[in-house]
């Protein structure tokens, strides 16, 4: 049996104000929530049963997948209280239906992947392994917690965060995605906080148990920062990022009741979100515009985020940056350098410049 946990509990404070709202899973990438990408992707692999780990606004999940006919049985555990990436894999055990000896996939509510997931599956049953996990290469590790491995696979180390060049052994680290034998999440303590990475695998190495590593080496991608999440939308449109939610690949996506002036200009992998409204001569570039925002005339949005309901006045610059939900800025402002706007707040027609570097 193929059944999948999926990590949504967080509250998402590095996306924030996108996430005052909504949980960072559910914030539209590419035009659907981020965690039906990743759902499909389960799906197409094979996988039958998914959980959905929740805590922080677990409601909106509820609410969303009560509604949603994604062609996998989706089930939602919610945590009281937040217990920690392994305290809530022990948690949402409990609403697998599987065997001991079965195989569970454990996704991270955050991370964009090309992963072969029924090859990682196969890998982990091939090797008789209590854990296996999918890691990835990046240039600079000093981020990401590095997993060392042997010529044949097997984890040798988990470093969390290294900081000197000592520490940087390898350039693979935990991709955020795993395979559990079932049975060794049940010996997750439970009814506690519980890190995965910093408790249980090396609990798991200091016992002789046997973790593999696999080196993907397809897309991948945190969206856990606002520019990395404008990054993984606009992969998605263009057809960089693979999902099955995004049917035709594009240099721009439009959703249904978008209203985009003849004379604007959509491009590089622009998502404009259902009812929103772009003026005459206005240009958005490798942006999120989330639903029912309106963009006045000759405004120029790039690589930024737009959230629900927000008001862009006319002439206005926005690069680099983030406006919350409902919130307004008015004519002639300039956002950029990594500017945040709270949701709802107001800017009034000042022509001033905010910029995250003063």
């Amino acid at each position: 049996m193929r059944e999948a946990i999926l990590l949504v509990g967080g509250q998402g404070t590095r996306l924030r104000p996108l996430t005052i709202n909504t949980p960072k899973p559910m914030l539209p990438v590419a035009g659907v929530p981020f965690t039906v990408h990743q759902i499909l992707r389960a799906r197409d692999s094979g996988i039958t049963r998914i959980v959905l780990a929740t805590s922080y606004r677990a409601e909106v999940f509820a609410s969303f997948i009560a509604d949603a006919d994604l062609g996998i049985d989706v089930v939602i555990a919610t945590e009281e209280v937040p217990l920690g990436t392994g305290g809530a894999i022990r948690f949402a055990s409990s609403f697998l239906q599987g065997g001991p000896e079965d195989p569970v996939v454990i996704f991270n509510g955050d991370v964009l992947t090309g992963l072969d997931i029924d090859a990682l599956i196969s890998t982990h049953q091939a090797s008789a392994a209590d854990v296996t996990l999918y890691l990835t290469r990046v240039a600079d590790p000093r981020a990401y917690g590095l997993v060392p491995t042997s010529s044949d696979g097997r984890v040798l180390q988990f470093l969390e965060k290294p900081q000197t060049p000592e520490e940087i052994v390898t350039d693979q680290i935990n991709a955020g995605c795993y395979v559990f034998t079932r049975s060794v999440i049940e010996s997750i303590p439970p009814g506690r906080a519980v890190s995965v990475e910093r408790e249980i695998f090396p609990a798991l190495l200091a016992s002789d148990r046997l973790v593999m590593g696999v080196v993907d080496p397809g897309y991948w991608l945190d969206l856990g920062q606002p520019m990395d999440f404008v990054a993984g939308s606009v992969d998605l449109v263009l057809g960089n990022a693979p999902s099955p939610a995004v049917t035709t690949p594009g240099d721009s996506l439009i959703l249904a009741g978008a209203k985009v002036s003849d004379s604007a200009h959509i491009h590089g992998g622009a998502t404009i979100g259902a009812g929103s409204i772009v003026g005459p001569s206005s240009d958005v570039n490798a942006s999120v515009i989330f639903d029912s925002v309106v963009i006045g005339a000759n405004v120029t949005i790039s690589n930024s985020i737009i959230g629900q309901g927000a008001v862009i006045g006319d002439s206005c610059v926005i690069r680099d940056s983030v406006v919350g939900d409902f919130a307004t800025i008015g004519a002639g402002n300039e956002l950029l350098n990594g500017a945040r706007v709270w949701a709802n707040a107001h800017l009034d027609d000042l022509a001033v410049r905010f910029s995250a570097d003063q």
